[in-house]
């Protein structure tokens, strides 16, 4: 196997240019079937597509850049649309290809092209003239070939999650939000609201409090995953919270709602949930996402979550046996989730352990 030295944009076409980004209140007006992708994954749903084909997503901005807890890029293919928080490119016909190209950013340290402090931010400009030891064409086909099988089984696993959370969101929708839940036909709708569902606050279904202090010297290793507001940002020995459980982001980066189903440790970056009065975890969860939590934004420089702010939303606490059967509809969900996503954590190891040595050449292709 050869390898050359090639700047990063040799390789690839960039189509930055297409991306528009739709804020949350654009994005519930326009709900639909296509993936709406952020820095990291997909964060919506729309009713259009930007892109249609094959493509490789990588962050523009956000901590993970630093931490890479998550992988920084990400090939997609299909019809979706994309915000300005992810640059897109696609690789140069017969120079590379899209797989090896996302091979190459997720097992490359990038730290020394990021700027910024606050907000970590990986430039086109920067990502452009990052250089790389590239080998030879065929054999980027051939560690393609190989690593492809490994992402072939994860990205299955993916796609039947996305599945999996895309049915429990309609339920919830479908029941909750235009209220056709089982036995709707008989239930009279009295201002605008099914008969029987009490008004409240979100504070009288929970109890919303902030993350815990963790400094990244602290941390000792182990398996409890410590949260902060946009996902897994390290891990620990110890755990703060009992799962199952819900955190969202409080500074920083507002809007995702994350259901964690073991022990984890929330980070002052994010809030939690403390205590559940009246829902438990899995109405809890879809409530708090078709609540849209980003538009209550009440900081200035740093975005932030006011926590009493969230507890004084209005709402309706529907009848108990409702929401009981709702959760023994979605449980068995979340159980098939989390399966699948022990079987990506086992895939992703083993491919992560195998592709640095095929791309040093340590292993032959």
């Amino acid at each position: 196997m050869t390898t050359r030295e090639l700047e990063f944009q040799d390789l690839v076409d960039f189509f930055d240019h297409i991306r528009i980004p739709l804020s949350g209140l654009e994005r519930e007006k326009r709900q639909g079937p296509y993936r709406y992708y952020g820095a990291q994954s997909v964060i919506d749903y729309v009713d259009d597509y930007l892109f249609d084909g094959e493509y490789v997503l990588i962050a523009e901005d956000g901590a993970n850049l630093i931490t890479r807890n998550e992988p920084i890029a990400q090939l997609v293919s299909g019809q979706f649309w994309v915000n300005n928080h992810a640059h897109i490119v696609r690789a140069k016909e017969k120079v590379s290809t899209n797989r090896f190209i996302n091979f190459l950013i997720n097992s490359n340290n990038l730290t020394g092209y990021v700027t910024g402090a606050a907000q970590p931010k990986l430039s086109q400009k920067n990502l452009r003239l990052i250089k790389f030891q590239v080998p030879d064409y065929e054999s980027q086909l051939a560690i393609d070939d190989l690593i492809s099988k490994y992402d072939y089984l994860i990205e299955n696993n993916k796609r039947r999650i996305e599945l999996l959370e895309e049915s429990a969101r309609q339920l919830y929708k479908e029941w909750f939000v235009r209220f056709r839940f089982p036995g709707h036909e008989h239930v009279k709708i009295i201002d605008g609201v099914p008969e029987g569902w009490k008004p409240c606050n979100v504070g009288d279904l929970f109890t919303l409090q902030r993350g815990f202090d963790l400094p990244v010297r602290d941390r000792i290793d182990g398996n409890i995953p410590v949260y902060a507001s946009t996902g897994i940002n390290g891990y620990h020995n110890e755990h703060k919270v009992k799962g199952p459980g819900l955190v969202t982001g409080r500074s920083g980066s507002l809007g995702k709602v994350i259901y964690i189903s073991k022990d984890f440790w929330p980070l002052n970056t994010a809030l939690w949930i403390k205590e559940f009065k009246q829902v438990d975890v899995c109405f809890a969860l879809y409530l708090l996402r078709n609540l849209k939590l980003e538009n209550y934004n009440g900081g200035a420089a740093v975005p932030t979550l006011n926590r009493n702010d969230v507890h004084s939303i209005e709402t309706f606490l529907p009848p108990q046996n409702m929401l009981e059967s709702f959760s023994e509809n979605i449980k068995p969900v979340f159980a098939q989730i989390d399966l699948l996503d022990e079987q990506n954590i086992k895939l992703t190891k083993a491919r992560d352990l195998l592709l640095p040595k095929l791309m040093s050449g340590a292993i032959n292709v």
